[in-house]
């Protein structure tokens, strides 16, 4: 099957990038304002850069066409928590899919507890098994209803249940496959690369 995006409606377009792109990484957003704590999982999501490291996520608009909370949140404040998703918060984490109304707190909503661990940035879920706090770099304009945003990483916690003894870090994370959620659970090691020409050239000297 060969299609032309230009062709295709909105939600056409969203159902083929959703289910090849996979698996896509949830950032489940934390932002605050006037004291409000908005939550909100995107899996349009992906580290961008280490040098600033930056993370990418893409927020779209209401149905209305207004901004979605995060988004308005982040533009006024600049900032925001990203926690990544285990297992024991999957349920939570689709809970604040739900559109609720502005100035709704989610985490009241659906009695999801929350922990302030970054200074001056919006809390954590409690109990995620990492989350960094960020700060918004760019946004960039696409033109169209989707909106991607840059975001600085300030500063990281990982739980120290996930590093292992070598200093590594372990973690199997909730992911969005397709309209489905999923995890990581059977990591596959890389194959050794076969020598190049140019590394057969070294090894004879030449």
């Amino acid at each position: 099957m060969k299609v032309d995006f230009r062709d295709l409606s909105l939600k056409e377009r969203y159902k083929i990038v959703s289910r090849t792109v996979i698996p896509r990484p949830i950032a489940w957003v934390v932002t605050e304002r006037e004291g409000i704590v908005n939550l909100a999982p995107f899996s349009y999501f992906i580290p961008l850069s280490s040098d600033p490291p930056a993370l990418l996520i893409s927020i779209g608009e209401k149905r209305d066409g207004s901004p979605k909370d995060s988004l308005k949140n982040i533009r006024l404040t600049g900032r925001a928590t990203i926690c990544m998703v285990d297992r024991d918060h999957l349920e939570e984490m689709h809970y604040t899919s739900a559109p609720l109304p502005e100035g709704v707190s989610e985490a009241e909503e659906f009695g999801i507890e929350l922990e302030y661990l970054f200074p001056n940035f919006p809390p954590i879920v409690s109990g995620v098994p990492a989350a960094f706090s960020t700060t918004l770099l760019q946004e960039i304009s696409l033109g169209g209803k989707t909106h991607p945003l840059i975001m600085e990483i300030e500063s990281a916690y990982i739980d120290d249940s996930h590093i292992t003894e070598e200093g590594g870090i372990e973690l199997d994370l909730i992911a969005r496959i397709g309209a489905r959620y999923g995890t990581i659970s059977s990591p596959i090691d890389p194959p050794d690369i076969p020598p190049t020409p140019l590394d057969r050239r070294e090894k004879r000297g030449g």
